[in-house]
């Protein structure tokens, strides 16, 4: 077992400073508001008052303030009329509304005028306190509170993973992770990073001797405790709800989509789906495309996909598409299910094809579950891989969620989920296996026919340092399929990837820090799965 150093120093933590923020307050009964300005002061803040909406203009026009108080009942320039000029001259400054009015239109104009707080007289000081903390103050409170939760739940999940658990509290732990790395990220210095980093690495370490302890007895104990796996998706996780009603279900896969990448596109949909049922699931081995989505749509493991329909499954030494007979694989599962009902299925790669979907919708109502594959997170990891522009434009985790996210704003697929909502339809999102970061090589010799991916190898003659790998020298104990006598197949873990000795100094500094999968990481194995109902309005 790995130990865990539970006396780690949380290194480069600072307390929150106090900053000399400036203040200007226009109101033109303001001598009134004097024990309120006394109030601030003593909190450290630095105020500028004025008694009219022109006059705070002038300041404006001469000073930069870090906030604005504006009295929306002023004679001569109002309140509204004055949050017009300063925003003018100063469109980033944020602006506190106060009024004793509670008319709606005014608020409607105050908040369409892009105000950062609206407060209604009689006002205390605490509520003034409250909105400028709140305004000024926000992005380091919450760094700081942040910072300190992490802190407090470090030392449970590094206890949690270093014991004998199942593979729910693998997830569960995932998801603890996940939820830390996104709201690490949110904070200014992200000064926990570092940390984080070294904890899910140490998780990595832990969950890749989990898997070897316990996949193969998955696959061929009944009675062993798994989770669902590929292959057992569309018949436990979608199947069952197209009995529903009337109206066609829709299946989303998002090709390589990981955890934290669902968690940035979540928030988009919430204002068109609520979520009936969050849940994970996880990929087979290999966790790439031409495994682990084929079995997710035949319901078969790949074992059985070769052997029994040697026509639609590809053998790794083709030239062909590794995926070109999804449809078919969908159209069996249905069958094996004894589910005669009518069913689309699109792949999209490209802009035009996405298009082409939205243009056939009307013809989608009519079917009883459409199945749509989008593959630009697949697609945009290998870019980054093979483009230098890509590169530079996704350095990390952060950078990589951050492209995920603005891809599905201006994206077909988004379009795609409005209508389904418009439409009363309820969604399933899912993925066929996540991607890891990997930094870290690791040798292996092999012949010409052993396959290229650098986070998975299989073929005959495999040459490599026991170790870091999970080894499997019989296929058909992991229901993989066995090209000749001698085939085999070993798998990254962690954060390895494989590199040949020949140029290996070249080899490894062109995939180092690059998003691969195949092999066995949190981020690869455990991937989500949404059941999204439409919001009604």
């Amino acid at each position: 077992m790995i130990e865990f150093k539970s006396n780690y120093k949380f290194k480069g933590f600072k307390p929150l400073k106090m900053q000399k923020f400036k203040i200007l307050w226009a109101d033109d009964e303001i001598d009134l508001l004097k024990p309120h300005i006394m109030f601030l002061e003593q909190k450290g803040y630095e105020i500028t008052t004025v008694n009219s909406g022109l006059d705070a203009v002038e300041m404006v026009e001469e000073t930069n303030f870090d906030v604005i108080f504006l009295d929306e009942m002023m004679p001569g320039m109002t309140g509204l009329e004055t949050l017009q000029q300063v925003k003018i001259l100063k469109p980033q400054t944020p602006v506190v509304m106060i009024t004793k009015s509670e008319e709606e239109h005014i608020m409607d104009d105050a908040i369409g005028g892009k105000i950062a707080d609206y407060l209604i007289k009689p006002i205390n000081p605490n509520q003034i306190l409250l909105s400028v903390k709140k305004i000024l103050q926000n992005k380091q409170l919450i760094s700081e509170k942040t910072n300190l939760s992490y802190q407090q739940d470090f030392s449970k999940i590094s206890m949690a993973y270093n014991d004998a658990i199942d593979h729910q509290e693998w997830a569960d732990i995932y998801k603890r992770l996940t939820y830390w790395e996104l709201e690490i990220d949110k904070t200014e210095n992200k000064s926990m990073q570092e940390v984080l980093d070294t904890q899910k690495t140490e998780a990595n370490a832990n969950f890749a001797r989990f898997i070897k302890e316990n996949y193969l007895d998955w696959l061929n104990d009944a009675d062993s405790d798994k989770p669902i796996l590929s292959h057992r998706v569309m018949k436990e996780k979608v199947f069952p709800h197209l009995q529903e009603g009337k109206k066609p279900l829709f299946f989303v896969v998002i090709d390589n989509l990981r955890l934290d990448q669902w968690e940035v596109i979540e928030p988009i949909l919430s204002d068109y789906f609520n979520i009936k049922s969050e849940d994970t699931y996880y990929s087979i081995l290999p966790t790439t495309t031409a495994y682990a989505r084929n079995a997710l749509f035949s319901g078969m493991m790949p074992m059985d996909m070769a052997r029994f329909h040697p026509d639609l499954w590809e053998n790794e030494d083709t030239d062909e598409s590794k995926n070109n007979h999804e449809a078919e694989f969908l159209e069996v599962n249905l069958k094996k299910n004894r589910l005669p009902i009518k069913f689309s299925y699109n792949k999209i790669l490209q802009a035009n094809q996405g298009k082409n979907v939205l243009e056939q919708f009307p013809n989608m109502m009519n079917n009883d579950l459409n199945v749509l594959v989008y593959n630009f997170v697949d697609m945009m990891s290998h870019a980054r891989t093979d483009m230098k522009m890509i590169r530079e434009l996704a350095p990390d985790e952060s950078a990589y969620r951050s492209i995920t996210e603005s891809w599905f704003l201006h994206s077909s697929l988004f379009e795609l989920f409005k209508k389904v909502s418009d439409a009363g339809c309820e969604v399933i999102v899912t993925t066929d296996h996540g991607t890891k970061k990997v930094n870290r090589p690791y040798k292996i010799i092999g012949d010409r026919k052993v396959t290229t991916n650098l986070r998975y190898k299989q073929g005959r003659n495999l040459n490599f340092e026991s170790g870091k790998v999970f080894e499997i020298s019989k296929p058909e104990d992991a229901k993989l399929p066995r090209f000749n006598v001698s085939t085999s197949y070993v798998f990254a873990v962690e954060d390895y990837f494989f590199a040949y000795p020949n140029n290996y100094n070249y080899y490894v500094n062109y995939y180092k820090d690059t998003f691969q999968h195949g092999g066995v990481s949190l981020e690869e194995v455990i991937v989500p799965i949404m059941h999204l109902s439409p919001k009604q309005y």
